[in-house]
Formats: structure tokens, sequence, C-alpha cells
């Protein structure tokens, strides 16, 4: 039986509430980290075969966790600018094509396509807040849209979209689908099949609980064939590991988005990370983190003063809620958490907080309680 407390060791007083941004790692992680860098220091690489096992699992851990249809959907990369970057610089543009987007983007998912400008592209930013944000996303693609690239979870307020009906407008208006999924994916279940999407990109070091430095890129099998690539080198090539071999052609999987030598310390850790999370069960993750959610809620709607930022609506819920405090510049009152080892962040307008699936209830209470300190005075 997995005991969740002893998997995140937190010293006593830290009140961490920013998955949305960076998270901690779980125990195991660490030490799969930890008995790697062992083996490097006193065997080297002697059992690099054992190593690439590992990243075999992570790559079917991370196909499981989209639901792509096979594990060659899956490529291996840096992060999430990264595989955005591969389909808007792959991608064959032409003058007067046009990209939706809403106006609430993370700037790695605006500025990327805003750099096709160049090449005649326009970008389209949507409002999110009519009081339908996927119908008012979906009636901005005209004949000129080729592609909608949105977030499955926005960043700053934590709103979530409706990615199944998003999809299937998409598919009518014979537009691409890109989802940034790095707010969603380890957090609350995501499918890329049910959804539709062409593409779907994340970082490990939120919600999956891994490091900076290693993220998976979906790529929808038809769609591969499609982007030009830009970045070559052994490891994206069909036959990766015959050396000898004079004539060459891009792997038929998504490998061919990786050119270069794997992050083998990265994998040890997200594959760990992820093992956590397949045990516990995404369905059962997304339960718990919905309760500190509702806690939060409550807890902050019990407080004088406060604003809820977030959309209040069920179905929009994610893993963040955002605030702010009558009589309290935000940045002065983010100052005053982080001085008491509240780990949260400064964003949209107001504090947002994320907490997981294994938040002790004492963080969330302890933190209300400050807070209701705060509005007292």
């Amino acid at each position: 039986m997995i005991q969740i407390n002893d998997e995140f060791p937190q010293i006593v007083g830290l009140r961490y509430l920013n998955h949305a941004a960076v998270a901690p790692w779980p125990l195991r992680a660490a030490q799969a980290v930890s008995a790697f860098a062992e083996q490097n220091a006193t065997l080297g690489a002697r059992d690099y075969p054992q190593w690439l096992k590992v990243e075999h699992s992570l790559r079917q851990r991370l196909t499981r966790l989209l639901n792509a249809p096979t594990s060659a959907d899956v490529a291996l990369v840096k992060n999430t600018s990264e595989a955005l970057s591969f389909v808007a610089f792959g991608l064959d543009w032409k003058s007067g094509d046009q990209i939706v987007i809403s106006d609430e983007e993370f700037p790695s998912n605006r500025v990327v396509w805003e750099a096709l400008r160049p090449q005649g592209v326009e970008v389209i930013q949507v409002s999110l807040k009519g009081k339908d944000p996927e119908g008012d996303l979906l009636a901005a693609c005209g004949p000129r849209v080729r592609l909608m690239a949105i977030s499955a979870v926005q960043y700053a307020s934590g709103m979530r979209l409706d990615l199944a009906r998003l999809g299937e407008g998409c598919e009518q208006h014979g537009v691409l689908l890109c989802i940034d999924a790095i707010q969603q994916l380890g957090a609350l279940p995501f499918d890329v099949q049910q959804s539709r999407c062409a593409f779907a990109m994340a970082d490990g070091h939120k919600w999956m609980l891994g490091p900076e430095g290693l993220g998976v890129f979906y790529c929808r099998s038809d769609l591969r064939d499609q982007l030009k690539l830009h970045e070559y080198g052994w490891h994206m090539l069909e036959h990766a590991g015959d050396y000898d071999r004079m004539d060459w052609e891009p792997a038929r999987s998504a490998r061919r988005f990786e050119c270069g030598s794997p992050n083998l310390l990265g994998a040890m850790a997200l594959e760990a990370s992820l093992s956590l999370l397949e045990e516990v069960g995404m369905v059962q993750v997304a339960k718990a983190l919905d309760e500190r959610i509702e806690w939060l809620t409550q807890g902050l709607n019990g407080l004088n003063g406060i604003e809820i930022l977030s959309s209040g609506q069920t179905q929009r819920r994610s893993g963040i809620i955002a605030f702010r405090l009558e009589g309290w510049a935000n940045a002065a009152l983010f100052e005053r958490l982080k001085a008491a080892q509240v780990v949260c962040a400064l964003r949209g307008g107001g504090i947002r907080f994320s907490p997981h699936f294994y938040t002790p209830e004492r963080v969330i209470e302890e933190t209300l309680a400050l807070l209701r300190d705060t509005a007292a005075h």
C-alpha cells in the first residue's frame, strides 16, 4: 500500500501550493536519481542497456497518461516550448494563414505563433471571458484559420476548457487542434483521442512531479510527415544505432523529433514520478485534487475581502485557484505568504494557489488561518 506522506517528506512548516509552477519530487524520484548518480560514479555506462529500459518504460507510461494510440506517437522533448516550436516551424504556412489562440495564454503558447509573422501568418486572440469560451474560440475559425493553439487549463486563472468540444468543432472546421497540456497532464485525466487533437505537449516538472528539462510531445500519426524537421542527428534516424550505414531516413515514429542523446537523468526521475501517479490512478488523483480545491474555495469564500478570480463552475475547475485580498497589494500579500513559508505564485492579477492530490489538509488549514489573520488587520 502506498504511503503518500512518506513520498513527500517536506520540511515542517512548509506550505507548498505551487505545483502549477515547479513541483516537488516524490521520494522515489529522488532515490532513482541518487541511484543513477552512484551508478555513473562507480560503473560508468556499463549498464546502459538497463538505463534504456527505464526510458522505454517512461514512454509507455506517457503513452498511457495521454491515451495515445501507441508509443510511436510520443516523443521525449526538452520542454513544452520545444514541442510547440516543432509544430509552429514544421507546418507549411502560407501568407494569410491564421492561428486562433486565447488572450490568456502563457507566453510559450503565444510567442511561438507570433514568431510566424514574417511568413505572413496572423494570430487571432479570443477572449475567454464570455459565457461560452469554446463557442467563441470556434466562432473565430474562419476559412483562413489552419490551427487552434489552446491551453487545456489557463495558467493564471485555472480555467479548464472542454477539449472534446473544441476537438469536434475544429474537425468540422478543418482546423488542427494543438493543446498545451502542461497545466492538466498529471493533475486531471487527459485523452488525446477523445479531444481529437493533432498535437499535445507538456513539461514534466509541474503536475507530473518530475524534473525540469524533460517533457512529452504527442503528434498524431498522420501528421508526422507533414512537420518539416529542423533538427538532425543520430538518434532521430530510422536505423539509429547502425553507425556504419551511409543512407538514412528520419524515424517513422515520433522519435524523429529527438535529434540526439536522450536525457536519461531526467528519465530516471520522471519515470519514477509517473509510477506514483499510475499506482494512485488518475481518477483518484483528480478526485483528491478536487477535494483540496474545494477546501480552499470554501475557506477563501469565508474570509472578508477575498475576491476569487477563478471560475466557480465545477466543469471549469482545475488544480489552480487564484484570488486577491481587498486592502492588500498583490505583491505585498505574496511577500507575506512567502515569509510564512507558503509557496505560491503571483499570477494574473492575483495570488495563485495550486495544491496537488497529496497536499496535507494541514497545509490548507494553516494557509487559510494565515489569510484569515491577514484579512483581519
